[in-house]
């Protein structure tokens, strides 16, 4: 169903779920998109739509036109829109989604970690957590979201270990095999990892449609992705939507604090909670910045003085197996819950 009074939205989608298979129906606004929107295999809301019907379960895709700028992105969030699709360029991808929206197979959990502010330590309990998991015996991809972050790899002292890398991925259209993906990404503690390559060089672009298509055959491919999203515009309205869920890093200081308010207003409609960095008796504990944030601290991130050297030597991987490290992840993968079947951590 798509739910527009837009002929040129109308024009652009028919075209798209004629070539997925699909039958599709039109309904001006949201009081009569109540009638149907349960009965929907998928939901398009056009960007001309700015209410949705309540008591709503089906969930939505926000599809607009090139042009329509972040105020797209931004009412996607406010409606509580599951993904966004930007025409023409993300026909492709639309197409597929509503070819397998049809027949849904079984798919893994997408886990989101980013930093309530710069330096807040996203990188590192995003490689610890992604590591707890595959300890044990969970099939878990780490994914580097930010082309400017310098390279996940660096952090794993993998980036001379033979894979693909994001660049290499720039030209995927379409459905990607989850197999072949899972083949073709190097692997490092036990995880596979995608990351931007750790070079001098300025990283070559890679398409929203293309990382749509990455990341769909990553859910299928891994029990677990987990996304280091970064705090920049473009990964916040790209990876940052592919995620079931997001934690958001904060060292327990004001000024973080604060930053880390601020970003809510970027994220997703999804479920979210805070990792709080620092050592115990810290000046704001967990319960203020939960009530300042308004999200709930899920867990706290040992403050250990060897992490700057670790993450400049590649180490990370060793830290995180120190007990402390390991009842942090697990606090984690126990908030996942159902989505993922994680055992106990030793």
């Amino acid at each position: 169903m798509l739910v527009t009074s837009s002929d040129v939205l109308r024009s652009e989608v028919e075209r798209i779920v004629a070539a997925a298979g699909a039958h599709l129906r039109v309904v001006p606004d949201a009081v009569e998109a109540g009638r149907y929107w349960d009965a929907a295999a998928a939901v398009l809301v056009g960007s001309d739509v700015h209410e949705l019907p309540p008591r709503r379960r089906t969930p939505a895709v926000m599809v607009g036109l090139d042009g329509e700028g972040d105020s797209l992105w931004h009412l996607a969030a406010a409606l509580g829109a599951e993904r966004v699709a930007v025409l023409p360029d993300a026909a492709a991808w639309l197409a597929d989604h509503l070819s397998r929206s049809r027949s849904p197979g079984p798919g893994g959990v997408t886990l989101g970690i980013t930093g309530g502010c710069g330096g807040a330590g996203a990188t590192t309990a995003a490689v610890w957590i992604a590591q707890a998991a595959a300890r044990l015996g969970v099939r878990v991809l780490l994914v580097d979201g930010d082309p400017w972050g310098g390279g996940l790899e660096l952090a794993l002292a993998a980036e001379d270990t033979p894979g693909l890398r994001w660049p290499d991925l720039a030209e995927a259209r379409g459905s990607i095999d989850p197999l072949q993906l899972v083949d073709s990404l190097p692997t490092a503690g036990g995880l596979s990892f995608l990351s931007w390559p750790a070079t001098r060089d300025q990283p070559l672009p890679v398409p929203a449609v293309a990382t749509a298509g990455v990341l769909d055959a990553a859910r299928r491919g891994y029990e677990l992705v987990v996304i280091d999203v970064g705090r920049g515009t473009g990964p916040l309205h790209t990876v940052a939507w592919d995620c079931d869920r997001i934690m958001v890093v904060v060292p327990a200081q004001l000024k973080a604090t604060v930053a880390a308010v601020r970003l809510l207003q970027e994220l997703p409609p999804v479920e979210a909670a805070l990792l709080v960095r620092g050592r115990p008796g810290a000046a704001l504990d967990s319960s203020l910045i939960a009530d300042a944030v308004g999200l709930p601290v899920q867990g706290r991130i040992p403050e250990l003085s060897a992490v700057p050297g670790a993450t400049e030597t590649g180490r990370l991987l060793d830290l995180g197996k120190r007990r402390n490290i390991r009842r942090f992840a697990a606090a984690v993968l126990d908030w996942l819950g159902d989505d993922l079947q994680a055992g106990e951590v030793a």
